[in-house]
């Protein structure tokens, strides 16, 4: 059962917005964005009160005014909070990536907190006995390999097994309602960063993408005969917004949802980049320094050539500059990095994913013995973000885009009719 909770008493914004990131200056629209959290405290909780409540969240379930979606819940009248779920990083993002989240008790509740970040990934019966609804609340960024949308699969899957409700917060989507670029998974290709048949970025909110999973049965590529596990899944929709929004419109502050995501416009850079960060020792991305996402450089590179050759190509909506830096950790900690950043002059009309593979492209040419596979540590890695090796083999041949850019665009098309059936916003 699929239930996306009624939104007739919401004021939905439908002033078209320019998604030119040369307006960063622009004030948010009126009224803002209201998140799910805010939403399901206008309602009273109505939809939790009387049940036993589980919750999966981090640092970034907030309300505007930074109280914890654990702080809400737990104090609210008639909701009755009895477990916390830590993804990765934990419950109060006290881990920092890849590290293991451990089972433990939240200090400021007093609560059980169990980590889906270590050896249990998926819920197990244990965990979730003595609950009757768990909810959901996670800022995500709109990108497949984003962990914290293969935990919520993982969560629904677990609880459709035992007949327990499931209810998703909604927020914005950082890379708006409209972008969707990147190939399906492949068989033989999903993983735990690769979870969904779902292009690399995919242009939902999480509820929509919660709706989409539930009803499809994407969850680790589950597709053809087998009936999908479809749990009973409430989407409490945001009020204000719209798919032409970026972040900057919605009026709400940014809290991290991961440590190198730090600002929003980190989250816009982490298509653009992710990738190509995935190759660890071949180009710095930021990661280390205060631009994580939205720079790409390395020693050994001539700045001013890069950007002329990257000039040369005449990308749609992307604009280099030179820069020079020194991260502060990682493969480059302590030295010059040299080398390009980029904005998006046109947000709407930017291929945004194939900016990293279009610097790849100018690396080979200016330095043909420094191939992005040849010289780096994370080509497995590499694969499992894109969804297969394909790109890996037939892009490295040349480094050439125009070699992968008809198999990169095949599936934006398909998926954004699949999709639209799951819309909850204009």
């Amino acid at each position: 059962m699929i239930t996306a909770v009624a939104v007739s008493f919401m004021a939905i914004v439908t002033v078209s917005f320019s998604q030119e990131l040369s307006a960063r200056n622009r004030k948010p629209s009126v009224p803002a964005v209201r998140p799910g959290i805010e939403v399901l405290e206008l309602t009273g909780f109505e939809c939790l009160k009387g049940k036993r409540t589980g919750l999966v969240t981090n640092p970034s379930g907030v309300d505007r005014n930074m109280r914890s979606t654990v702080d809400i819940l737990y104090n609210a009248p008639g909701v009755n909070l009895v477990a916390l779920f830590g993804p990765e990083h934990g419950v109060r993002g006290d881990v920092y990536a890849g590290g293991k989240v451990t089972d433990s008790v939240d200090p400021a509740t007093g609560l059980p907190v169990y980590s889906l970040y270590g050896a249990t990934r998926k819920p197990t019966p244990g965990m979730l006995d003595g609950i009757d609804v768990m909810v959901y609340d996670i800022q995500d960024v709109g990108v497949r390999s984003y962990t914290f949308i293969s935990t919520l699969g993982l969560v629904m899957e677990a609880c459709a097994e035992k007949g327990i409700e499931v209810v998703v917060l909604d927020r914005p989507n950082p890379l708006g309602g409209n972008k969707i670029e990147g190939p399906y998974v492949e068989p033989g290709f999903f993983s735990f960063v690769s979870q969904y048949r779902i292009p690399y970025v995919y242009g939902l909110t999480v509820g929509e993408l919660a709706l989409l999973i539930n009803s499809q049965g994407l969850n680790r590529g589950q597709l053809g005969d087998r009936k999908p596990a479809r749990c009973r899944l409430t989407v409490i929709p945001m009020s204000g917004w719209n798919r032409d929004m970026l972040y900057k419109d919605t009026g709400l502050p940014w809290v991290l949802p991961s440590p190198n995501i730090p600002s929003d416009e980190a989250a816009l850079g982490y298509p653009a980049a992710g990738l190509c960060g995935e190759l660890y020792g071949f180009l710095n991305i930021g990661v280390g320094y205060t631009l994580p996402f939205q720079v790409f450089g390395a020693e050994w590179i001539d700045a001013e050539r890069l950007k002329e050759v990257l000039d040369s190509y005449r990308l749609p909506g992307v604009a280099f500059r030179t820069i020079y830096y020194t991260p502060l950790f990682g493969s480059s900690k302590g030295k010059l990095v040299k080398g390009v950043q980029y904005f998006f002059t046109d947000y709407d009309a930017a291929a945004i994913t194939e900016v990293q593979f279009y610097v790849m492209q100018a690396v080979a040419q200016l330095y043909p013995d420094k191939g992005a596979f040849e010289e780096a540590d994370g080509v497995g890695l590499f694969d499992k973000v894109c969804g297969s090796d394909y790109v890996r083999k037939k892009f490295g041949e040349r480094y050439i885009f125009s070699d992968i850019e008809d198999y990169w665009r095949k599936d934006a098309g398909p998926f954004r009719q699949l999709s639209k059936k799951y819309h909850l916003y204009k």
